[in-house]
């Protein structure tokens, strides 16, 4: 049975009760103020278990990532054509 939240217009309260999905939504507040109130759409808690979640999870051991000891390391060859001209 979900929680759904709902809001009062008259007095800006928002409160949560237990319902089940075939009870009618509330439409009285309990603040007792002759008000109007709606219900309030929440997104779904959703929790990530497991691994692959991460982004460490989801490459293998041979991952293109760099490591500290390939970061200073660099792959160009710096080679100056020299042309005898001096």
């Amino acid at each position: 049975m979900p929680t759904y939240v709902y809001a009062c217009d008259a007095c800006g309260k928002q409160f949560e009760q237990f319902q089940s999905f075939k009870d009618e939504p509330l439409t009285v507040c309990l603040c007792g103020q002759a008000g109007r109130v709606r219900r309030v759409i929440q997104p779904a808690g959703i929790v990530f278990k497991g691994s692959g979640w991460y982004i460490t999870d989801s490459r293998g051991s041979s991952s293109g990532s760099v490591t500290s000891s390939d970061a200073g390391k660099d792959n160009k060859s710096d080679t100056k054509s020299d042309t005898g001209d001096d």
